[in-house]
């Protein structure tokens, strides 16, 4: 717990009217959504940004720097959120991802795009814990299913209209690639007017030192990780930089652990993985990353070698998944909030992910475009089941001080097992790809030369719609001969899911909202404390407004009398 200063005396806390919360959530959803949208957008734009600045060859670092970034930062702000409060910070991290939307858009070389890309994921991975840790201080757990959903599922939009908007700006002939990043700016300057007037969130001070060795640390471990995957991927497993990489990991990892066992405020707390329920849900968000980012990252590439649509076009191939992840996240959280339980969700959740996953393997060259988009709106069911119920487990496991650092942890091992995933099936399924590529186009040699065809690296889906009978069939096939196994070799990271959600234990969800519980708002004006309380009424000072206007933190509250009475501190949940 942090050592906090004295606040002054009699001032009122904040009063969480609906409004005000509604407020705050529409600031919430405009940075969720900027910071999700900025992860997919560019992928249609892509070839046509390196091919402008002149970095085809490296352009692995695009997605490498936005997403080290952001992962890197994710356990900082959760953390630095319950020191210091989230206000200040939310903001910091809109203002980062506006200038670096400005920066892309303006970027004169390949280097500084790079540059950019990284500053934005600064940025983005702020916001999006910030998000879901100021729901958890403003909204109780028992009713926070139903502002959940709709977070998750501006995850799903951005995942079918960011490829879309993309290949919009870049078709365009008067607008450009440019444009992906133009338009973050006037939708983050609206949410930072929204954030700077309605984010009425308490200022805290904290006294004890920040641990700045553990963020070294963890950046050093989540680095070589990122790196590893990379490297394992183009060079080999085995390849001397990749084991050293993986060496590097290890030993910061292990030293992450004992650093963080002795800091007076570690960055993401070990006695968060005391509580039985956080860890359920936090392995199971990483085993479910690990196998849903992995299919979601390949699926598209197959779709429009099958359909011969662009890869703007491609995107509208998605919206089945889209529309069954919206159904279920929203769905799940209005029947959480009526009804308290959640337990269900997530089972269900993985059982349907597993099996549209399992009928995915049946893919082949003559499947039908509409039974597989039939696969990615079962797949979405599932997924809308899963995403937030896991983020909201992990919450209502810990204490309303380590909300933050809880929200934070959850994300980040399911970032972890995401870019494992992606690492390792996509080195499968690449390497058969280009095997039966290869056999494809050396079996239709003549079609291959007469449509252009060289090499399979040089194979667009332009160039397999003219191709003639039988090289374009082959080609489609030789796509899903490769896709279908990778389905059935993530089948057991959904196993273990499976396993791990039947392992949750259904604590009752708390009736309080974080910053109620720490004493440093209320939800009505006339829960305010009186001016004057008389002696042994209250032991220690709720928190209360510095003269800015905003709270600094204080000792818990204990009010004598019942745990209903304004005031009061909310226990924590235990599993």
């Amino acid at each position: 717990m942090s050592t906090a200063t004295p606040a002054p005396a009699g001032a009122p806390p904040i009063v969480l009217t609906r409004r005000r919360i509604n407020l705050i959530f529409s600031a919430l959803v405009a940075g969720m959504l900027v910071s999700s949208l900025d992860q997919t957008i560019i992928s249609t734009a892509m070839p046509t940004i390196v091919g402008d600045l002149g970095g085809v060859s490296q352009m692995a670092w695009v997605t490498t720097a936005y997403l080290l970034a952001s992962t890197l930062v994710m356990p900082v702000y959760g953390k630095f959120g319950d020191l210091f409060g989230r206000r200040t910070l939310f903001l910091v991290a809109l203002g980062l991802f506006t200038i670096a939307s400005v920066g892309a858009a303006l970027s004169p070389s390949f280097g500084a795009f790079v540059f950019w890309r990284g500053v934005q994921g600064l940025g983005g991975g702020g916001m999006m814990i910030l998000s879901q840790a100021i729901i958890a201080d403003i909204v109780p757990a028992r009713e926070r299913g139903k502002y959940m959903g709709p977070l998750g599922a501006v995850f799903g939009l951005s995942a079918v209209a960011g490829p879309l908007v993309g290949g919009f700006f870049t078709d365009h002939p008067s607008l450009g690639w440019q444009w992906c990043f133009w338009i973050n700016v006037p939708i983050c300057l609206a949410a930072l007017v929204v954030a700077w007037f309605a984010l009425a969130l308490p200022r805290k001070r904290n006294t004890e030192p920040v641990d700045v060795l553990g963020v070294v640390t963890l950046s050093t471990a989540t680095a070589s990780l990122i790196f590893f995957t990379d490297l394992g991927g183009s060079d080999g497993w085995t390849d001397p930089r990749t084991l050293g990489l993986m060496a590097l990991f290890v030993v910061a990892a292990v030293a992450f652990v004992q650093v963080e066992l002795r800091a007076a405020q570690p960055i993401i707390p070990m006695s968060l993985f005391r509580s039985r329920s956080f860890v359920v849900a936090t392995a199971l968000g990483a085993a479910v990353g690990l196998g849903m980012f992995s299919a979601v990252a390949f699926v598209p590439t197959f779709l429009q070698m099958a359909s011969g649509t662009s890869a703007a076009n491609s995107g509208l191939l998605m919206l089945p998944m889209m529309g069954g992840l919206f159904l279920t996240a929203i769905g799940s959280g209005i029947a959480t909030t009526r009804t308290g339980r959640y337990k269900v969700f997530p089972v269900v959740g993985v059982a349907t992910v597993a099996a549209a996953m399992a009928w995915m393997t049946t893919l082949s060259g003559q499947t039908p475009v509409w039974v597989v988009g039939s696969q990615l709106f079962v797949m979405g069911l599932g997924l809308g089941l899963i995403m937030q119920i896991v983020v909201l487990v992990a919450q209502n496991a810990v204490s309303a001080r380590d909300i933050g650092s809880a929200t934070a942890t959850n994300n980040y091992f399911r970032e972890v097992g995401a870019t494992l995933g992606v690492a390792v099936f996509g080195t499968i399924f690449t390497s058969r790809l280009a095997e039966n590529l290869g056999g494809a186009l050396a079996a239709n040699a003549q079609e291959a030369a007469a449509a252009g065809i060289v090499s399979p690296d040089t194979l667009v889906p332009a160039a397999v719609q003219a191709a003639g009978e039988p090289l374009r069939s082959a080609i489609v096939a030789a796509y899903a001969d490769s896709l279908a196994p990778v389905f059935g070799y993530l089948l057991p990271a959904f196993a273990i899911a499976f396993v791990l959600a039947l392992l949750i234990k259904e604590i009752p969800l708390s009736d309080v909202a974080g910053m109620v519980a720490r004493g440093e708002a209320v939800t009505d004006e006339a829960d305010l404390p009186a001016p004057a309380r008389t002696a042994g009424e209250v032991t220690s000072a709720p928190a209360a407004p510095d003269t800015d206007g905003v709270v600094d933190d204080a000792p818990d509250v204990v009010v004598t009398g019942s745990a209903d009475e304004p005031g009061a501190q909310a226990p924590a949940a235990h599993s």
